[in-house]
């Protein structure tokens, strides 16, 4: 990793490899100035043979992208926020884990870990941080406080790369546990989308003690022989309400048609060498998710405004590039591949709160969510918003874990008393 982590005196001692070291990021401008070298020297090659994205991300978008990242996008801005954050590096089974950790000034603050997905990184929960952690200046209560963590994964941003296998989700889910109690905390809560609902779903299979119940914008919900179905290619089963019939065939269609990135990562993730020496290959690699989030993330490369910005999703590009951490990041599906299901029910027994974004992967249907959650305290569906909602929509997602977790206060206090 080629970017400079400063890590500053007034380190925490709790032992050699529990210590929790303050952090912040200082990139030498030289690897600013050769990153913008490689992007304005990439090789094209022609464009797709069809008018619409079947083919993959688009020449004009990718080209649109390339010219404003190679010309106008500074990430010195970028830099500055997360500089502007309270950032730590603490060693957990041998691994340096990276994590934003903001405190509320309001007392009883319920403590909240918030774990980001692929490709990703902390970047995407930034617009959060300030609504859950001061509610009063946001439209809600000092009752609604969060003490707000926000991890990067292992393989990811500025955490450590794994050099041995086992850094699957459930590993991960125990590490947050670890995490949690080392910063103090004898009582949380998590939340998480795409890796980071496989990841909360885990924890809540494992029900550690000091778990209070976790949210998730992707739930994983699907009965296992709708699952198998889905992932078989056929056509939905008969009996199914509208809600459950939409849901079918949007995951059926992720399936087939929108996730040729994660076969690849599972399968054989150190061959992709090629998102790892170009910043455009890497771009479009980024890019190219499901369907929905395509659409959603590309259309800002053509002048539309909601949502996501071109900063934010350069933000999140620029530092996989600048931490080399493509194939590290990767290699987690790797890792999951054959283990378990990404939407199927995994047998969580906490308390869960879902919020249901209509332009998520797929919208969950209630039956299904009270079958997969038997102790599900929150479901609502939101009116727009999709599988980057943290990112995109951050006043409803914030909301929308307000209002989740409002019940497990309670329980809060009574562990406080």
């Amino acid at each position: 990793m080629t970017t400079v982590a400063v890590l500053h005196e007034g380190t925490t001692q709790l032992s050699d490899t529990a210590a929790i070291r303050p952090f912040e990021v200082h990139v030498p401008e030289a690897e600013l100035t050769e990153l913008r070298r490689r992007i304005n020297n990439t090789r094209w090659p022609e464009r797709e043979t069809v008018t619409d994205a079947t083919q993959g991300v688009q020449l004009a978008t990718t080209q649109a992208l390339a010219h404003y990242w190679g010309t106008e996008y500074d990430w010195r801005k970028c830099e500055a926020r997360l500089n502007a954050l309270p950032q730590f590096i603490t060693q957990i089974d041998g691994l340096d884990i990276h994590f934003i950790h903001v405190r509320s000034k309001h007392e009883n603050a319920l403590p909240l870990i918030v774990t980001h997905g692929w490709p990703g990184s902390v970047v995407e929960q930034l617009k959060i941080i300030d609504p859950l952690t001061n509610p009063t200046a946001h439209g809600g209560s000092a009752l609604d406080a969060f003490d707000v963590v926000i991890p990067s994964m292992p393989g990811y941003g500025y955490s450590g790369k794994p050099t041995t296998t086992g850094w699957g989700p459930d590993h991960i889910a125990r590490a947050w546990v670890t995490l949690m109690k080392r910063l103090g905390y004898t009582k949380f809560v998590a939340q998480g989308g795409d890796w980071g609902a496989v990841i909360v779903d885990l924890m809540g299979v494992q029900a550690p003690p000091e778990l209070l119940g976790i949210h998730t914008n992707m739930p994983g919900i699907l009965p296992a022989e709708i699952d198998q179905a889905a992932f078989s290619g056929k056509p939905a089963p008969s009996g199914l309400s509208a809600d459950e019939k939409v849901a079918y065939e949007r995951v059926q269609f992720v399936y087939q048609k929108g996730i040729a990135y994660g076969y690849q990562m599972g399968l054989r993730p150190q061959t992709l060498y090629g998102i790892s020496d170009s910043p455009v290959g890497l771009a479009a690699y980024f890019l190219d998710h499901d369907a929905r989030s395509y659409e959603l993330i590309s259309r800002v490369f053509a002048g539309e405004t909601e949502g996501l910005t071109r900063d934010d999703i350069l933000d999140n590009v620029t530092i996989t590039w600048l931490t080399n951490t493509a194939q590290a990041s990767a290699r987690l599906y790797w890792e999951y591949w054959g283990k378990g299901g990404y939407f199927n029910a995994k047998g969580v027994k906490i308390p869960v709160a879902v919020s249901v974004f209509p332009d998520e992967l797929y919208p969950a249907p209630q039956s299904w969510t009270e079958q997969a959650y038997p102790k599900l305290i929150h479901f609502n569906k939101l009116p727009k918003g999709g599988h980057f909602a943290a990112w995109e929509q951050p006043k409803l997602f914030s909301e929308e874990l307000r209002a989740g977790f409002r019940s497990l206060r309670s329980e809060m206090a009574k562990s406080a008393a």
